[in-house]
């Protein structure tokens, strides 16, 4: 074994590339190990720009692990989803159980937009006056909010529900990803703003 004790490590990096466009600044936090494994992390760190992002993972009495990410930047995360495209802008808030062999999730997006949307999206948005607004801009079309409820499990994510409210468009959709393989999603899309999540359900 590696370790023969439970381990706790302290972390400080001046600077991490997240990847080819994006830098992580001033890098913090700590992390256990215990038996062999990583049981506890706690991470924050800045991007070049100052925007921050907190990073958690813990273990509760169960042993069922709670993973937690907030990023004011959610474009680094988004774009990891093949199936979501030309996304901009944004806020990150992740949550997640790790149950056995299945993992139960939320994630949840505010203010952002997407610029390569499907053509009825787009036509339904000229429905609106905000939505005509938007496609002439070239900008995407805006949402406020974004809430995907799924489960994941080997090479399955299971989407037991799609939640997007914006001024010109609303979405309420559910489906599966496959791994590499097939996306089916099937929903509603509503050219209304009065919609909400409430009347959606």
């Amino acid at each position: 074994e590696l370790f023969n004790n439970n381990i706790l490590l302290n972390l400080e990096i001046n600077e991490v590339n997240f990847d080819e466009a994006y830098t992580l600044k001033n890098l913090n936090g700590s992390l256990i190990i215990t038996d062999n494994k990583i049981s506890n992390i706690s991470v924050f760190a800045n991007f070049n720009d100052s925007k921050n992002i907190n990073f958690s993972v813990n273990t509760n009495s169960n042993g069922q692990k709670i993973t937690k990410l907030y990023s004011s930047k959610a474009k680094p995360f988004v774009k990891k989803y093949k199936f979501i495209k030309g996304f901009e802008d944004g806020i990150l808030d992740f949550h997640s159980l790790d149950v056995g062999t299945e993992t139960v999730s939320t994630i949840k997006i505010y203010d952002f937009k997407l610029k390569e949307l499907p053509t009825l999206t787009k036509i339904l948005t000229l429905a609106s006056l905000q939505g005509i607004a938007d496609i002439l801009s070239g900008e995407g079309i805006r949402f406020d909010e974004f809430e995907m409820n799924f489960k994941s499990k080997n090479n399955l994510l299971t989407i037991e529900e799609i939640y997007a409210i914006g001024p010109a468009i609303s979405i309420l959709m559910n489906g599966y990803v496959e791994k590499n393989k097939l996306v089916s999603l099937r929903g509603t899309l509503v050219p209304a703003t009065t919609i909400n999540k409430a009347i959606g359900s």
